[in-house]
Formats: structure tokens, C-alpha cells, sequence
């Protein structure tokens, strides 16, 4: 049970730091008019061109396709964007793990949700890249371990994804779905019990974790296994630095680009903690780190191994694209007129919702692969009834969020501009 809840909290953290890079990656779009232009420029043509229709793509084995579908996947991509923006915002984490799920309800193939999932994660990153204020505080030689083995690693889990699809397309859906039950089991139940919990003892403090202050017992451990080359990092917080072998780097960053890979994310959530938890990075260079892995991450899976192959539908990304940077800022102003402990519970409830969805359509796909014998119409009501439950949540959850914000648009319009809630606590 330890060990559980250790691996929870080493997700949570994660999906928070994530959570934190996308909402300034957003922000840094939002407040350039230049970006904001070149957002314009590229969402004008597919606009236009969503309008007409292409045929029966998304839904059917063959995943070549242009790059638009329809006008009602269009305006549900920019829909899932808005949600997981909110989510982002809002609760400042988990915002990414709905979006493959979502575009899989919404009837797109498992395989061209993860591509477009990941495109979009690098057209916002290629983007945003601004925030490289931070990116001083990279360590280069940590650095370049790390995307050697990421760069392996989305090449391992593209090669996984493409061979199970072109092996049998429903077991593509069925593995892709079983990894998100899991993870997003995995960590809804643990979120549920964190809540209920906090209520218990009238815990109101905000939703947000703080990173490790100091060395794990696993990184002292990890630190001491003298693997050549050794890499020295943190020598500005550090007299002399500290040292990993590369080797361990490397093997740490082939993790992150087979989850990235496979999931459709962009890694972040797995490199910070890590870096900090398992590596000993101080947060400060694990943070510019992971700004630099994201960008090279998300765009070594999405274009050599989804996009040059037909999996990615860039209207479905820009559309994304689009609802997230609303979403994100609306949500993370909303962030000031609710309570913590409310913003705990949307996030136990929005990663089930999640859950629940892909666990639903499991049956299904084991009884069309003929590993289960069960009634059609048995598993066609379950795989709906997990459609619901997630299409409702995740809608209340939106039209709560947009209505508080609404309903206190008057209060936020004095506020600060620093809208950023603080995820991660940087290390002196």
C-alpha cells in the first residue's frame, strides 16, 4: 500500500509540473500578438477546409487521411481542447491525461488520437517556446543523456503502436485503452481517497503539491552507481555539483518516450518527478530540463512516427489548440474565486470520468477480438453508459467552471495578471 501511494503522489507531482509548463507555454501564446497572428494564419485555411467533408476516415481501418474530417469534429476537438484547458487550469493537473480519451469517445481511431494528441502538444510547444527563460538553468549534459533515450523511446513505443494497428486495428484500441484505464484508474481512486479525506478533516488548502526539498533515499542510491560517462550537474546549488551516471539518464528518458509514444503525451508528467525524486535534480534545472524534453519529446513522436505515416489530422490539433488556450485561462482565473477543497474533488472525479470511459469499452473490443463471449448488446450499453458518464462530467465540470467565472468576471477584472497558480515550489 506504501508503495502505491508513493507511485501516486510521484504521478501527481508530475501531472502537476506538466500542468504548470502547459499553462505558461498558453500564457505565453496569449500575450504575444505575433503568436497570436501565426495561430490566426494557420487556423484560417482549416477552418475553411473543415467545412467539406472527407468521407469515413476517422472511423474506418485506413488511417491515411488530409488534414481535415468534418465541421462536427472540428468543433468537437476545439470542445475537448476548452475541457482539458479548464482542467488545466483550473485544477492544475490532469488536463492532459482527458484528451486522447475524449478524441477515442468522440469515435476517432485510438492511433490517430495519440498522433494528434502529440502534435498538438508540440505545435503548442514550438509555440510557446518563450518561457526559455527558465531553459538557463539547463543542465546540457543531462540534457542530451535524457533526449537520447527519449528519442529511443518514441521510437520503441511508435514502432508499438503502428505494429499493433497494422497487426489488427482493435487491438491497437484495446491496448491503448487498457494503458489509460490503468494509469487513469490507477490514479482517480487514489484522488478520491485524498479527497474524501481532506474533507473529513476540513482540509480547504488548495489542490496543488509541492516538490521534494531535498535528496530521496533512491536518489543518494541512484547517485552512488558509478556508470561511465558521469554527468555533473547543479554545480550552481551544489559546492562541486553532483553526479549520475548518463547511462541511468538515458534509461530514465527511454521510460519517458514510450509512455509519451504510446499515450499521446508529451512525457512531462514523468520527467519531473524523476528528475527530482529518483535522479536528485534540484527543481530549478529539472524544470528547464523538462521544458527543453517536452518540446524534442512531443515532436520526435508525433512527426517521424505519427505524422509521416497518416495518424495525425492537424485540423483535430489546431482545434485543440485553440480550445486549451481559452480553457487554460479561464480556468486558472477561476482559480481565484473557488475553493481548494472543490478543485480536489473536480479532479478525483474528472481522472474516473476518464477511467471509466476507457475501462467501458473494453469488454467490447475483447468480444470483437473473440477473447470474451458476451452478448453484443450487453457491451454496446456498458461502452455507452461509460460515454455518458464521461461526456456529463466532463461537461458539468465546464459549465461550472465558465459560470463561476462568469458570475465573478467583476472581481477577476481587477485582479493581478500573475494568474499562474504555483505548482512547483523551486529549491533555494
Amino acid at each position: 500500500m506504501n508503495v502505491a501511494r508513493r507511485v501516486y503522489e510521484f504521478l501527481k507531482v508530475g501531472s502537476q509540473a506538466h500542468a504548470q509548463w502547459d499553462l505558461e507555454v498558453s500564457m505565453s501564446i496569449l500575450k504575444s500578438k505575433k503568436k497570436l497572428l501565426i495561430l490566426l494564419a494557420l487556423m484560417l485555411p482549416i477552418c475553411v477546409v473543415s467545412f467539406l467533408e472527407a468521407g469515413d476516415m476517422i472511423g474506418s481501418k485506413t488511417a491515411y487521411a488530409p488534414a481535415f474530417y468534418s465541421t462536427n469534429i472540428f468543433l468537437i476537438s476545439i470542445a475537448i481542447g476548452l475541457c482539458a484547458g479548464l482542467i488545466t487550469g483550473c485544477i492544475g493537473a490532469g488536463g492532459g491525461f482527458v484528451i486522447t480519451p475524449a478524441l477515442m469517445a468522440a469515435g476517432v481511431k485510438g492511433i490517430l488520437a495519440v498522433g494528434t494528441d502529440l502534435f498538438h502538444i508540440f505545435a503548442k510547444a514550438i509555440m510557446g517556446t518563450a518561457v526559455h527563460k527558465k531553459l538557463g538553468n539547463v543542465s546540457v549534459k543531462l540534457a542530451m543523456a535524457f533526449l537520447v533515450g527519449s528519442g529511443a523511446g518514441t521510437f520503441i513505443g511508435g514502432y508499438i503502436n503502428k505494429s499493433l494497428y497494422d497487426y489488427d486495428p482493435l487491438l491497437s484500441e484495446l491496448f491503448i485503452s487498457l494503458v489509460y484505464a490503468v494509469l487513469l484508474g490507477f490514479l482517480g481512486f487514489y484522488a478520491l481517497i485524498d479527497f474524501l479525506k481532506a474533507r473529513k478533516s476540513n482540509d480547504t488548502g488548495d489542490a496543488h503539491g509541492s516538490s521534494s526539498t531535498g535528496m530521496t533515499g533512491l536518489a543518494v542510491a541512484v547517485q552512488k552507481v558509478k556508470i561511465a560517462p558521469m554527468i555533473t550537474f547543479d554545480e550552481d546549488f551544489v559546492p562541486g555539483g553532483r553526479k549520475i551516471s548518463g547511462v541511468i539518464v538515458a534509461l530514465g528518458g527511454i521510460v519517458v518516450g514510450l509512455m509519451a509514444a504510446i499515450m499521446g503525451v508529451g512525457g512531462g508528467f514523468i520527467t519531473f518527478p524523476m528528475f527530482v525524486y529518483a535522479f536528485g535534480v534540484s527543481s530549478m534545472t529539472t524544470v528547464g530540463t523538462d521544458i527543453l524534453q517536452i518540446i524534442f519529446t512531443a515532436g520526435l513522436a508525433a512527426i517521424p512516427q505519427y505524422a509521416i505515416y497518416g495518424y495525425v489530422f492537424y485540423t483535430l490539433a489546431m482545434g485543440m489548440l485553440l480550445g486549451s488556450l481559452i480553457g487554460i485561462q479561464v480556468g486558472a482565473l477561476t482559480t481565484k474565486v473557488v475553493k481548494g477543497i472543490h478543485i480536489r474533488g473536480f479532479y478525483a472525479v474528472s481522472i474516473l470520468a476518464g477511467f471509466i470511459n476507457r475501462a467501458a469499452t473494453l469488454p467490447k473490443k475483447l468480444v470483437e477480438l473473440e477473447y470474451l463471449n458476451i452478448s453484443k448488446p450487453v457491451v454496446n450499453t456498458i461502452e455507452s453508459v461509460g460515454n455518458v458518464v464521461f461526456w456529463v462530467v466532463v461537461s458539468f465540470f465546464a459549465l461550472w467552471v465558465i459560470g463561476m467565472f462568469v458570475k465573478n468576471i467583476g472581481n477577476l477584472r481587477g485582479e493581478d495578471e500573475s494568474i499562474a497558480p504555483v505548482l512547483v515550489k523551486e529549491e533555494a
